[in-house]
């Protein structure tokens, strides 16, 4: 079996910066244990799948370790893959997945995921996820499925090294760390090494919790933020109800074929 696949950096303008996926448009479904070897085999923060349905498209993605209910920037190059390789007509494209109707609109110049908001609950932080990050938060939420820790500037986020192996062994899913930015609104990153992905370059999904939680404090709906990894990447955000818009470019890097014949 011979299957397309490409890799896109998502939420830049650049090669090598943003946020590497895989994206595999599939035909039929391949069998769960084969899709998780794929991911593993491409080793990056999560492998995108999709398979046309009616009007829209199914999707699924998968880090390393794990299937995850929602990503971001891989639904991002999903799109960027149906719009710039597979020419899907129109501007706005409809992805079904485990959280529900997600859409991804095309001006031209940026894709913009329109995604469901987190719910957040202020909590405690639990000590062992506080020891793995090194550094007490001034306020902590939890959200479906990570947690959020809040710090008061830039240079702690910065600064902060999580510990990977206590982190890992924390029943904690994934840890956003965040705070006011000097130039941007604010400013973030994310960790999971529980699901193989140590430290994410930029992560979309963790947005949908950032951005009710700091519109809700900058009293605004449309922000800017920055994730701070090695990488890095550049977002724009609204705030829209129980909506959260997420704004980024993507570059395509890999147009490649895989083979399974196992």
């Amino acid at each position: 079996m011979i299957l397309p696949l490409f890799q896109v950096d998502a939420f830049t303008d650049h090669l090598f910066g943003g946020n590497p996926a895989a994206v595999v448009p599939l035909d039929t479904w391949l069998p769960v244990e084969l899709m998780q070897d794929i991911a593993a085999e491409n080793n990056l923060a999560e492998t995108a799948f999709f398979v046309k349905e009616n009007s829209g498209y199914r999707i699924r993605w998968f880090t390393p370790l794990a299937e995850v209910e929602l990503c971001g920037h891989a639904t991002l190059a999903s799109a960027h893959v149906l719009f710039h390789h597979m020419h899907a007509p129109g501007n706005l494209l409809k992805f079904r997945s485990r959280r529900g109707l997600l859409r991804v609109r095309n001006d031209g110049v940026h894709l913009t995921l329109d995604f469901p908001a987190d719910t957040l609950a202020e909590v405690s932080p639990p000590g062992d996820l506080v020891d793995a990050i090194g550094r007490k938060p001034v306020q902590a939420y939890r959200g479906k499925t990570d947690f959020m820790l809040v710090y008061t500037t830039q240079q702690e986020i910065m600064q902060i090294q999580p510990d990977m192996h206590l982190l890992a062994r924390t029943n904690v899913r994934g840890t956003i760390i965040t705070a006011p930015g000097d130039e941007v609104d604010f400013v973030s990153r994310f960790f999971a090494p529980r699901v193989g992905v140590p430290e994410d370059p930029v992560t979309g999904s963790a947005h949908t919790s950032l951005t009710p939680y700091w519109s809700r404090r900058l009293n605004k709906n449309h922000l800017a933020a920055i994730q701070l990894s090695k990488r890095q990447g550049t977002l724009s955000l609204k705030l829209n109800g129980d909506r959260v818009e997420i704004s980024g470019k993507t570059v395509t890097y890999l147009e490649g074929r895989m083979y399974l014949n196992r």
